[in-house]
Parts: C-alpha cells; sequence; structure tokens
C-alpha cells in the first residue's frame, strides 16, 4: 500500500513531508513525490494518512493504484 501526489493538483505548499512518520515524502523537480516503497499509508501510526489530513487540497495525495 502506499500514496501518490497528484502532480496536477499539488500547489507544492509542503505540509506533507514533515508530517510524514516514514520520511517518505520529498521535494520532487516538479512536485513533492512519496516513495512507494516505504510509504505505510501510516496505518502504524494514525487514524487516516498524515500527509492527507495536512493537505490543504482535497484529492490530491491518493492511493497508488497496483
Amino acid at each position: 500500500m502506499a500514496l501518490f501526489i497528484d502532480e496536477a493538483e499539488c500547489i507544492s505548499c509542503g505540509d506533507c513531508e514533515p508530517v510524514c512518520p516514514t520520511n517518505s515524502i520529498t521535494e520532487g523537480v516538479i512536485v513533492f513525490e512519496i516513495d512507494k516503497k516505504t510509504c505505510t499509508e501510516c496505518q502504524e501510526d494514525f487514524d487516516e494518512p498524515e500527509c492527507v489530513r495536512v493537505c490543504p487540497i482535497d484529492n490530491c495525495i491518493l492511493p497508488l493504484e497496483s
């Protein structure tokens, strides 16, 4: 399981990066990016993904489809 940031929606505010408990979010060339190898969707730590909780844009951070 992992999340991804929709490039068309992201405003590169950076709010998501410091709240990620697995340090899976980094600043990319265009927008912030989520490392699918380390993202756990915060399942062991929080009731909902922290990045989604703090993101000011609805539907910017979404589940990665297999």
